[in-house]
């Protein structure tokens, strides 16, 4: 027999007087809330707390108020400093310069992005009386076009015959291109995928190239260093006044037996005190017993590849096997060619090691953070990708170690092209050499602070490829390597990443998109204006975590530079004036804390352990104190800095600003805010906000 007790009747009776009680209670630093609904008397009085906690929870709200006042504050006045700056930079001319563009391409370019402009602003008042007038014959993708008894005077006759006009015979063609360069977009972000699944799979395998112990390692106690191959480590550089001396300094405590390797410093400058200067820095380290020459050409041609051609045509050069490569704003650890050179010892095929590079100024400012962004997934992914699986990739031009028969083998630097790393890169992999990437070996340098340094840069990075590939394409043809390694080569490394990406850019996202907002019959889906775009900029922001804040500007300023890139693209296919100009990029001369506590205490230890003489240099330390007091009583006229307009960002970005208002018309909510944004930041690129600013 079971026994049970029947809760409804006394649950009933419990409601009858008025419930149970319930209590909740939130608590938390600012103010609690204690909620209480009981019959029973003694609970009853907490109209005093409720009072207390409402008038708490009223300061919470005001204080959420206040916040959201602030960042409406903050975004007004962000507002307000542009239009200041563009009244102040733009119309005053106020601190700015305009850039001088002496190219005829460049100047073509802006003609046409100018034409564009003019047309759009006349396009638009049109579409602003029909829309006023409500002439809407474009709604929810279907076009009507009324009859002759509808059109309401002359005016509506014209706008009818340039609605039909338009959907007729521009359309086509703009949705045809768009067609295109939507295609090149996919292959591009496909290849994007591929490389980026690749880097996972080395992440995850953890794959990376080894060698085993010490090769080098001698049992000889009387020369311990017989074993170590002899090691010629050449510093090219040219008016390099803000980083000669650390990066001398750098090279010349790597740790390598003295007898065994030989700096060459190959100064290319035309300024008669920095040559001074940087004689003094190699005269100091040559009489602390490091094996340093300095190295000074008259005339100065072919830029960086005739100064390395140079230096290599000397007769002691044939007694060294390897030779590294910095330019002068490098700083190799000491360890560097131990961690280096060692991958040659039993791999007579390899003819390159080619180390990562870090970046001591990537946090000064947002340039600088983007270019980190660009040049992380350079590095992790693109070059450490094709290192692994295809043992090729474009040489850097620096932190890097040639095996000097693979160099010779190739014909040696050629001064061709403003590309001569990637130049002997490719000629090397033609000749069957293959190459290896250190992604754990870094090396310090800086990257570029102001715009119009990056901008220079990038222009030289972007007409050299193509100007190269238009030189190599017929000895890629005939060359004995695979038909999958002439693929790639021809349709990876040169067409799809230096003149595709490029070219799809700025077509479809200056210049297309901008034009369907004026002929809404040719129409970009959503997916390519902002899901895959976002997608891709997040796989190039994966090798640098960090940077995860800065996606949106990032895809928005890559949109931007696709002007540059475009530009010297078409410079370097078409061989143009500005294709083979090579202009130094400025350095700051940088260094973080830790490179300079370091410095300091390596070249104290070096102090100590070198007498100093100074009976070799006396002449010409003699010269460098008797320039130092010419330079004092002789003035120099101050070269004031200032910042550029850029004439063809300015132009497209009220291009894409009037393209943002005529998408108003149509209701284009995500069209109006691509552009929007993407119209301002040509502004600021344009009035050269971003990067370095000159007081």
């Amino acid at each position: 027999m079971s026994y049970g007790v029947d809760m409804s009747k006394w649950w009933a009776k419990e409601t009858k007087n008025g419930g149970t009680s319930v209590i909740v209670k939130m608590e938390n630093p600012n103010y609690s809330l204690v909620e209480i609904e009981s019959p029973y008397s003694p609970l009853r009085p907490l109209d005093k707390d409720r009072g207390k906690n409402a008038k708490q929870f009223t300061w919470v709200l005001m204080l959420r108020a206040h916040r959201a006042a602030g960042c409406l504050a903050w975004f007004g006045n962000g507002i307000w400093s542009l239009l200041g700056t563009i009244k102040k930079r733009l119309i005053f001319r106020q601190g700015v310069t305009m850039e001088n563009d002496k190219s005829s391409k460049g100047k073509l370019l802006f003609r046409v992005i100018l034409g564009f402009l003019i047309t759009t602003l006349a396009f638009l008042c049109f579409e602003l009386v029909a829309h006023y007038n409500g002439w809407h014959y474009f709604q929810n993708h279907n076009l009507y076009i009324p009859q002759t008894l509808e059109i309401e005077g002359w005016f509506h006759e014209v706008y009818v015959g340039w609605v039909g006009f338009r959907a007729g015979f521009i359309a086509p063609w703009i949705q045809s291109l768009s067609n295109f360069c939507v295609v090149l977009f996919l292959i591009q972000s496909l290849d994007r995928l591929v490389l980026c699944l690749g880097c996972f799979w080395i992440k995850l395998r953890k794959i990376k190239p080894r060698f085993e112990g010490e090769p080098f390692e001698s049992n000889d106690a009387e020369i311990p260093g017989c074993n170590y191959p002899m090691v010629l480590v050449q510093i090219p550089m040219c008016n390099e006044r803000e980083v000669y001396e650390t990066s001398i300094s750098a090279v010349c405590q790597l740790d390598w037996p003295k007898d065994r390797i030989l700096i060459q410093v190959l100064d290319d400058s035309d300024d008669e005190s920095i040559q001074w200067l940087i004689k003094n820095e190699v005269s100091k380290w040559n009489q602390k017993g490091v094996n340093i020459i300095y190295r000074h050409r008259v005339v100065r041609t072919g830029y960086k590849a005739g100064n390395l051609k140079s230096a290599m045509n000397c007769d002691y050069v044939k007694d060294y096997e390897f030779v590294a490569i910095f330019d002068a704003d490098f700083q190799p650890n000491p360890d560097f060619l131990k961690l280096t050179v060692p991958h040659f010892k039993d791999n007579p095929n390899l003819g390159l090691v080619q180390a990562r590079w870090s970046f001591v100024n990537k946090d000064e400012n947002l340039l600088t953070r983007l270019q980190n962004v660009n040049l992380c997934f350079h590095f992790e992914v693109e070059q450490q990708v094709n290192g692994m699986f295809l043992n090729f990739f474009g040489f850097n031009g620096t932190a890097g170690v040639w095996r000097i028969k693979a160099l010779e083998d190739s014909g040696g630097w050629l001064e061709r092209t403003t590309v001569e790393d990637m130049d002997i890169a490719v000629r090397a992999h033609l000749n069957g050499w293959k190459f290896i990437y250190l992604n754990d070996v870094r090396v310090i340098c800086e990257v570029p602070e102001s715009y119009e340094a990056y901008r220079k840069q990038q222009h030289r990075w972007h007409s050299g490829p193509m100007q190269l590939f238009r030189l190599c394409l017929p000895a890629i043809i005939t060359s004995k390597i695979s038909f999958w390694k002439k693929s790639n080569l021809i349709l990876l490394f040169f067409l799809l990443r230096k003149l595709i990406l490029p070219f799809y850019s700025f077509t479809l996202f200056c210049i297309i998109l901008p034009l369907t907002m004026f002929v809404p019959e040719a129409e970009l889906p959503i997916w390519v204006i902002c899901y895959i775009p976002i997608f891709m900029s997040f796989l190039n922001v994966l090798p640098s975590p960090g940077s995860f804040p800065f996606i949106v500007p990032y895809l928005l300023f890559e949109n931007t530079m696709s002007v540059t890139k475009f530009n010297a693209m078409i410079s370097g296919l078409f061989q143009l004036g500005s294709s083979y100009e090579w202009i130094v990029t400025k350095k700051a001369g940088r260094s973080s804390e830790t490179d300079l506590f370091a410095l300091e205490e390596r070249e104290t230890k070096a102090m100590a352990q070198t007498q100093l003489t100074r009976g070799a240099s006396d002449s010409g330390l003699f010269e460098l104190n008797k320039l130092k007091e010419q330079q004092e009583f002789t003035p120099k006229p101050v070269k004031k800095k200032m910042n550029k307009i850029y004439r063809k960002e300015l132009t497209l970005a009220f291009l894409l600003l009037t393209a943002s208002l005529r998408s108003l018309l149509s209701a284009q909510g995500v069209h109006f805010y691509f552009l929007l944004f993407q119209g301002i930041t040509f502004l600021l690129v344009g009035l050269d906000l971003i990067g370095e600013q000159m007081s």
